[in-house]
């Protein structure tokens, strides 16, 4: 709170040099775009330090000052003239700063399951009967089933696939992990039977 302050302040000191805020975003909604110019010079660096404060990086603090500017730009026409504008300012920034983290998280998210590991099969051994794949693939979910056939036997792509099911991407490499565990599970399961088999011999 104190560190939103702190810019909410640098930000009003450096205005008081030269046009109000609250002037130059009434004349951005009348379509002026000198006075948009003015604005986003005037106002970039103090949101510039609102994000850095927050952001990992100075790269990540400039896509989160240029998404701030564009929400801006879509909410020009909610601003209220006479308001104080910093505060309606710092509300979009703050807004910009939560959605863009949500949204990295998920992603880091994604990028965790789609580095799901393929199936670990046993290496056949002499004289031992592989297992039918088809048999496994049947004691999976219908789900399950399809998302494994479309992606390892078809080849299509977790975009492609999540496409045709109606899912999102998210929700297939789920399926797709879920699978991998049973079949993995499965499989692990019939290696010890072939080996109890040959010793029976």
């Amino acid at each position: 709170m104190a560190d939103n302050l702190g810019a909410y302040e640098a930000a009003s000191e450096s205005l008081e040099a030269g046009a109000r805020p609250e002037a130059l975003m009434e004349a951005y909604q009348q379509g002026d775009r000198q006075a948009a110019d003015r604005l986003i010079e005037r106002l970039s660096p103090a949101l510039y330090r609102f994000f850095a404060i927050h952001a990992n990086d100075r790269r990540h603090a400039d896509d989160l000052l240029q998404e701030a500017w564009l929400r801006v730009h879509r909410a020009r026409h909610s601003y209220r003239p006479g308001e104080p504008l910093l505060p309606w300012l710092y509300a979009i920034a703050r807004y910009t700063k939560v959605d863009v983290y949500r949204k990295r998280r998920f992603e880091r998210q994604e990028e965790s399951f789609a580095t799901v590991p393929e199936p670990a099969v046993p290496p056949a051994e002499s004289g031992s009967e592989l297992p039918d794949i088809g048999a496994l693939l049947r004691t999976l979910p219908e789900s399950q089933r399809e998302v494994v056939s479309m992606l390892k036997v078809s080849g299509l792509t977790l975009e492609e696939v999540a496409r045709l099911t109606s899912s999102s991407v998210g929700s297939v490499k789920q399926k797709a992990h879920r699978a991998y565990e049973k079949l993995r599970t499965l499989l692990a399961d019939y290696g010890p039977r072939v080996s109890q088999k040959e010793d029976a011999l």
